[in-house]
């Protein structure tokens, strides 16, 4: 690390298409998501995976969650027959994440050991574009240490966590909100559950921004 009163590095900031050839060449970006700036790469670039873990400081057997653009991207890292067709149409896109069977491309780092991923179809505007340009779903943990407090501003991301992803080898960047719009709203994670057998049954891993209420009210039997 740089000593005295030199600057910690910084990984380059990256405009939009740039941010997602990034991506699609194996690299790691910072960005915007709907509630806080995510750290993430490409979810079969499995070396990406393994830096973001790293940089992190994230304990083995804690999956990178996965974020995609639309159902159809969606659909090429998950089984979405496994989850109900009336849940995904109720509530994606949106801040619901489904642990569900990943599909051969997905990286291990992204699954859990029984082969599932923690998947959801982002209603943030750049987020989605970033992951439709990069041409794969991405993985979207917070952009902070693990444990440590994680970011809505990009003012706020920790600067020794952009010197670790700067000095982290291979490519990197920060895509940054560009408008008020692009800013994450803060507020709590994406809610987590696991669909079961039985077209209405949802087990609860994670609670946040979609609530068990609004799960019950679309006619689903919720259990913790």
């Amino acid at each position: 690390m740089p000593r005295g009163d030199a600057r910690p590095p910084e990984p380059r900031r990256l405009g939009l298409e740039e941010a997602a050839a990034c991506l699609a060449r194996g690299g790691v970006v910072i960005f915007p998501t709907e509630t806080l700036y995510a750290i993430g790469c490409r979810a079969d670039k499995g070396r990406a995976c393994a830096r973001i873990c790293e940089i992190k400081g994230r304990p083995g057997g804690s999956p990178l969650p996965l974020l995609a653009a639309g159902q159809e991207q969606a659909a090429r890292a998950a089984r979405l027959e496994e989850a109900p067709r009336r849940l995904l149409d109720a509530f994606w896109p949106g801040p619901l994440s489904l642990l569900l069977p990943a599909l051969p491309g997905v990286a291990p780092q992204a699954r859990n050991g029984a082969g599932l991923a923690a998947l959801r179809v982002t209603s943030h505007p750049l987020a989605a574009r970033l992951a439709s340009l990069a041409g794969f779903a991405l993985t979207a943990s917070s952009a902070n240490f693990s444990g440590a407090a994680p970011a809505a501003r990009a003012e706020d991301l920790d600067p020794a966590l952009l010197a670790a992803l700067a000095l982290s080898g291979g490519e990197t960047g920060l895509l940054a909100a560009a408008t008020p719009g692009e800013e994450p709203g803060g507020g709590p994670p994406s809610t987590l559950v696991q669909p079961l057998p039985g077209a209405r049954a949802l087990r609860l891993l994670r609670a946040g921004a979609v609530s068990a209420e609004a799960l019950e009210a679309a006619g689903f039997r919720v259990e913790t």
